[in-house]
């Protein structure tokens, strides 16, 4: 990408269905990836693990939205045992800050005892939301952030939740791997309608209830 590049030419990125990335977090450069495959998390098919929905229950986390947004982007950029270096760079982080605070961009957050200690970030276009990374220093924190967003989306009318690839970690919860070609037919359908990523209460019951409903 070139200096000059804004906020507006990455949700133009968005829209024809690719995505910013960096070699490492001290690497300055960003470059667009379209993958392929791409890995997306069919919202009407969500698997939610019995034991995770009892931590839904319990209220262990408190789940907020878009209380720390900066911070979670910092947490995601962090190393951690399973990954000693991540793709998030001051570039990027600067980015979808300015995407942040023109409201298309969102966090949902896990804080315990005062401390946030489990999140997620995207950017939210036309019905369609794009999953960026997450970080977890809590038990099953990040999982608990994802099963907010799934029902946050379904209730809000999504019809796309993009998370780029398909890991160990996301596949327990159905996500697929499409073509290329798939997922950019997918993406002109999700973008014909806008969802509402405000209309979801928060509440843990209300997530479950969400996603045991059919879409």
């Amino acid at each position: 990408m070139q200096d000059a590049f804004t906020p507006e030419d990455l949700i133009a990125c968005y829209r024809r269905g690719v995505f910013p990335m960096a070699d490492s977090r001290d690497d300055e450069g960003v470059f667009l990836i379209d993958p392929q495959r791409r890995g997306v998390l069919p919202l009407e098919a969500f698997r939610l693990p019995t034991r995770l929905a009892r931590t839904v229950r319990s209220s262990r986390y408190d789940v907020r939205t878009n209380t720390a947004f900066a911070e979670v982007v910092a947490l995601c950029a962090q190393s951690a045992p399973d990954r000693e270096d991540t793709w998030i760079n001051p570039t990027i982080e600067t980015l979808y800050s300015q995407l942040h605070q023109s409201g298309q961009a969102h966090s949902v957050e896990c804080w315990q005892d005062g401390a946030l200690v489990g999140g997620l970030y995207g950017v939210s276009l036309g019905g369609a939301f794009f999953g960026e990374s997450m970080f977890s220093r809590g038990r099953d924190a990040s999982k608990v952030a994802l099963v907010h967003l799934v029902a946050r989306l379904k209730v809000g009318g999504y019809r796309l939740l993009d998370c780029q690839f398909v890991t160990d970690h996301l596949s327990q919860f159905g996500v697929v791997e499409i073509p290329r070609a798939e997922y950019h037919r997918r993406l002109a359908h999700a973008l014909e309608t806008t969802g509402d990523f405000a209309r979801f209460s928060g509440e843990p019951q209300a997530a479950l209830q969400a996603i045991s409903q059919a879409s």
